[in-house]
């Protein structure tokens, strides 16, 4: 019998196990990195002069947050990290860990530490925006005595989604989608490493397609790429735009509707028909109905801007944005996103004034600025004979009853005479406005 024990066939089988199993992962994960040097992008914080080179070099790494898009090895780089500092690494899913998890976890950091490493470990949990409030609290302790060093992966603004007590542990860093130099090296890196790519003879002749359909997402790039090659299943292929087209059906827009995204392109949807642009707002308005945005959110946002944006500068865009919200509540999608194009080009079109909205609002700083002014008595009710005794409504000017209907008369506070709050805009429409407030006001406004 050979010297060859049960142990020792144990050891090959579990070999031959994970040999099978790398083999089987997602091209994303056979090639991710080990070492930072094999790390891609994100210079700004690994480079020569990043941001964290120092700290990694060193070994004193802060407790921090990830934040960028999906696909920009917010994971990758933490558990480089982990490696290059010789740290333990603990690894938690926001997904499926609770607080039991979290102080499970600690609890062992607290007992290893020192056993093993110098260094406190590394608690890395993946899309920590999604812990609650309670689930975050648990961690505080941990970060604050040093037990652990918290690194946090977030696709959402951290500023919203993690509590200020722990914001305020953490350094926060921001990775970026990766440009088109660094996806074209990350193909042409798994052509060439990858143990299975790298037996086929594959020709990227056109890569726009496969990194447009991206988005600068790694992670995609790479299962979209695997994807493509697995199914034409031949040893020599030559990939270019139209193959990718042919085998991926659509591209998934990045946008998430409860998320940053959704803030953001409302946002940049807005500005768009504020600065008179419809080729950007229809482009935003797309993005949305892509992305599967509540339709009737959108409706009411026209609704406001026309209004605050535009008002009396052109009083149908308000009349215009009302019916597009009913017709959008009454005939739903697809046929709304005609309506809703109609209403966004029609507004980005109009006139812009925002004299309506800066009149209520200054109007309103004053009221907490000076509180409750009385009403001059002239303009008070006067509905019993005591407050008519008392002088309430007398010598009120009825408009109607003078030459062209109107009576000059004190109508605000007597702290606030002669305090102008709306200034008619630079257009058409309320320039007959000023022209009209000149003809009735000029002593007391001097518009």
């Amino acid at each position: 019998m050979s010297n060859f024990d049960f142990h020792d066939e144990m050891s090959v089988c579990t070999i031959h196990l994970l040999y099978f199993y790398s083999m089987n992962a997602p091209l994303a994960e056979r090639l991710r990195p080990k070492i930072l040097d094999d790390f891609l992008g994100q210079d700004h914080l690994v480079g020569p002069d990043g941001a964290l080179a120092p700290h990694i070099k060193q070994g004193i790494i802060p407790s921090m947050i990830f934040w960028g898009p999906p696909g920009t090895g917010k994971t990758t780089l933490a558990q480089i990290i982990a490696e290059e500092t010789e740290r333990t690494f603990y690894t938690l899913s926001a997904i499926s860990s609770g607080v039991k998890d979290v102080r499970d976890v600690i609890e062992r950091a607290k007992k290893s530490e020192g056993l093993f490493t110098t260094q406190n470990p590394i608690l890395f949990i993946d899309e920590i925006h999604r812990f609650s409030k309670s689930q975050q609290d648990s961690l505080l302790q941990a970060v604050e005595k040093g037990w652990v060093t918290l690194i946090g992966a977030t696709t959402e603004n951290p500023s919203f989604e993690v509590i200020p007590a722990l914001l305020s542990r953490c350094q926060v860093y921001v990775l970026q989608v990766f440009d088109k130099n660094d996806l074209d090296a990350l193909l042409k890196r798994a052509l060439k490493s990858d143990d299975l790519l790298s037996k086929k003879k594959i020709k990227l002749k056109e890569t726009e397609a496969l990194l447009r359909l991206s988005g600068g997402d790694a992670r995609k790039l790479l299962n979209m790429f695997e994807l493509i090659v697995n199914a034409i299943n031949k040893d020599e292929l030559t990939i270019t735009n139209d193959v990718v087209m042919q085998h991926v059906q659509k591209n998934t827009v990045l946008y998430d509707k409860t998320g940053e995204q959704h803030y953001d392109i409302i946002s940049a949807f807005i500005k768009s028909i504020r600065g008179s642009d419809p080729n950007a707002a229809v482009y935003w308005l797309a993005r949305m109905i892509e992305g599967g945005e509540d339709l009737k959110f959108i409706a009411r946002r026209l609704l406001i801007l026309a209004s605050e944006d535009i008002g009396n500068a052109n009083p149908n865009a308000l009349v215009l944005a009302n019916s597009t919200f009913q017709a959008v509540s009454t005939i739903g999608y697809p046929e709304s996103r005609i309506i809703l194009s109609q209403c966004a080009t029609y507004l980005a079109c109009s006139p812009k004034s925002n004299a309506s909205y800066m009149a209520i609002k200054d109007a309103q700083e004053m009221v907490r600025k000076t509180g409750d002014l009385s009403v001059p008595l002239s303009i008070r009710n006067a509905p019993t004979k005591l407050m008519k005794e008392l002088g309430y409504g007398q010598s009120y000017q009825y408009a109607h009853d003078h030459e062209g209907n109107f009576a000059e008369h004190e109508f605000l506070p007597e702290e606030l005479s002669d305090t102008t709050f709306f200034k008619p805009g630079n257009n058409s429409r309320e320039q007959s406005m000023r022209e009209f407030l000149k003809s009735k006001w000029k002593k007391k406004y001097g518009y």
